[in-house]
This record gives C-alpha cells, structure tokens and sequence, in this order.
C-alpha cells in the first residue's frame, strides 16, 4: 500500500508545474507540521517537499488554509488582523505580532497583486474612487468576503514571491 501511494504522489506532482519556471517538480520527500485550528485544538498535517527538475528549487505544498511561516490557520489570523473577536486560545502578543505583521505586508501583496493581476490578465473590480488603504487594494482583487486571506497568500506563495525573515546560516 505505501508503495502504491507513493506512486501516486510522484505522477500526481509530475503533473503540476514549477510555479517559478514551469517544470516539472519532483517529490523528494514529506515532513509533518503542526498546526493550530480555529477551536485552538492541534493537529498534525504532512506537507510534501517538491523539487524543480529545471531550476532546482524546493517547493513545499502547502494546504489553502495555512500562511507560509504562521501556524495557526489563515481565518484565524484574518479575523485577528481584522480586529474581530479574539480567536480562543491566542495571546494578545501573538495577535499584535500578527497585526504589526499585515500592516508591513499589505502594501507589499497588494502590489504583488496588482502585478499578477496584470500578467495574467485577471478582471480587477474598478473602483469610483483611488483606493485608501492596501487592504482596499487587496480587495479589488480578491475580494472582501470571508476567506480573502487564504486567496491573497495562494498566488504570491505559488509565484514564488513570498518573502521571508528566516535566513539560512
């Protein structure tokens, strides 16, 4: 069974194409991640890593609820950031970090956006008037409904675009 599900997963990636240079990614392994629910209950996931075959660049399949480098679920720090009731179970630090954290990013994915929106010819909402905040800019183009979190991070994740605090010593 582990070797038929193995198998699986090799032709499954195959089939998908490196975000950065559109080859084909090859699995070279998993790792499990924990992650904080909504309930404030944890669970554990696996998370495939993927290698480029053309660029060489590892690639890690993240499920649309999650946020590169975050480990409680996207909703739950989009409510947080939206000033909404305090999810269960989150210190108020983590919440301000969250909060100081978005206020850097927005204007940094709404530009990514914009950017992507515009390369791959997406219809952005017009607006009467020049959009105030980056939120606003955001959500010309994915939208503010409930879940606009998880579709900001997808395409710049997947274009390769995230931009990361860790450095590698």
């Amino acid at each position: 069974m582990k070797a038929l599900l193995s198998v699986f997963f090799v032709r499954s990636a195959e089939i998908v194409p490196c975000p950065c240079c559109q080859s084909r990614l090859h699995v070279i392994g998993s790792r499990k991640r924990t992650w904080i629910q909504g309930s404030g209950s944890r669970a554990k996931i696996i998370i495939r890593r993927l290698r480029c075959l053309g660029c060489h660049k590892i690639h890690h399949e993240l499920p649309n609820f999650l946020v590169p480098y975050r480990r409680h679920e996207a909703q739950v720090i989009e409510d947080a950031v939206m000033d909404k009731a305090a999810p269960a179970g989150v210190e108020e630090s983590t919440i301000r970090r969250w909060r100081q954290w978005f206020e850097t990013f927005a204007p940094y994915a709404a530009g990514c956006l914009e950017s992507i929106a515009h390369r791959f010819q997406w219809t952005v909402e017009s607006a009467s008037a020049p959009p105030q905040t980056a939120l606003h800019r955001i959500g010309r183009i994915v939208g503010s409904d409930r879940g606009w979190l998880e579709r900001v991070v997808r395409p710049i994740a997947n274009l390769h675009l995230w931009v990361h605090t860790r450095s590698a010593l």
